[in-house]
């Protein structure tokens, strides 16, 4: 176990490195960025200035290593525009995407996985018709329609939620919701899925002729050997939202870090930008790991080597 830890310890530090040099790479590719931090009556002799100032004119690999050599100490340099820590910046916003992210996952778990094992105990019934129906329209949807549908209903005609901000629980639903669908879709999707495979071993069919209740045959023995897929897909899906909830932040308002990293990619705001990702990344690696930790628990048979 400890060398398998490890080995993931090091594979994800090859992931952030990789990504993070690729970031830093794109973003440098995308123009100079003295040009937008500077107003435009500037001179090219303050251009110039400004460029040897920040370092701009070194070779790209110099100025790669002096960001990791930084960024291995948790300095990202400071915001070419608001002259604070990037980090700062980033961790600031932080707190607003996980709560967002948490809230949309729990309604996605919430919603979705009873819904597949409904769908999966009453295959080919109306109930599994309508949840897979319900499920493919929650993949059809793109989430800036549905965040904006879902404005124009329960905010602006019926006025019963807040249009846009964080605060209260209400001002919560409607990002969540919007968010969360989604992902429900594919959860509900694939519980259905492992409910059915599962239900069809076995050690199910022995259950059931040893004379266990249904609701102990469900419980006990099908529900906990279809989670490995489900859990899995939760953990990335966690990880996604909390990387690219940019577009239901920016419908809503929402003072994220999706939101803070679209103004600062507009604005070239290097720092902001390879802070939110390495941050993110590490998020995400961190998800992934506890994940494969989680495996050995659901599923005795799992064993690392």
């Amino acid at each position: 176990m400890r060398a398998y830890l490890f080995r993931r310890l090091v594979q994800s530090l090859y992931v952030v490195l990789g990504l993070s040099g690729l970031v830093f790479l794109i973003l440098h590719l995308t123009g100079d960025p003295a040009l937008v931090i500077l107003p435009p009556y500037a001179t090219a002799q303050e251009i110039a200035a400004f460029r040897e100032k920040m370092g701009f004119n070194d070779p790209l690999y110099t100025q790669y290593l002096r960001f990791l050599g930084r960024a291995l100490r948790g300095d990202f340099g400071a915001s070419f525009l608001q002259g604070v820590p990037a980090l700062t910046l980033i961790l600031e916003r932080m707190p607003a995407t996980v709560e967002l992210a948490t809230a949309a996952i729990v309604f996605a778990v919430l919603l979705a996985v009873p819904a597949g094992m409904v769908a999966a105990l009453r295959k080919d019934r109306l109930l599994d018709y309508a949840s897979m129906l319900l499920a493919l329209l929650g993949q059809s949807m793109p989430a800036f329609w549905l965040g904006l549908m879902l404005l124009m209903f329960f905010s602006v005609k019926l006025d019963l939620l807040p249009v846009s901000g964080r605060g209260t629980l209400a001002h919560l639903i409607l990002p969540a919701v919007t968010l969360g669908s989604f992902v429900a879709a594919r959860i509900a999707r694939l519980t259905r899925s492992e409910m059915l495979e599962v239900l069809g071993q076995d050690f199910v069919r022995t259950a059931r002729a040893k004379g266990l209740t249904e609701l102990a045959v469900v419980a006990k023995h099908a529900f906990k050997n279809s989670l490995v897929p489900v859990v899995t897909i939760v953990a990335l899906e966690l990880g996604t939202i909390l990387g690219g909830a940019v577009i239901t932040e920016t419908i809503f308002s929402w003072p994220g870090v999706g939101r803070l990293m679209v103004d600062s990619i507009s604005e070239r705001d290097f720092p902001v930008v390879q802070a939110g990702v390495f941050v993110i990344a590490v998020v995400f690696v961190a998800i992934n790991l506890v994940v494969d930790v989680l495996y050995a628990y659901l599923d005795p048979r799992i064993r690392y080597t």
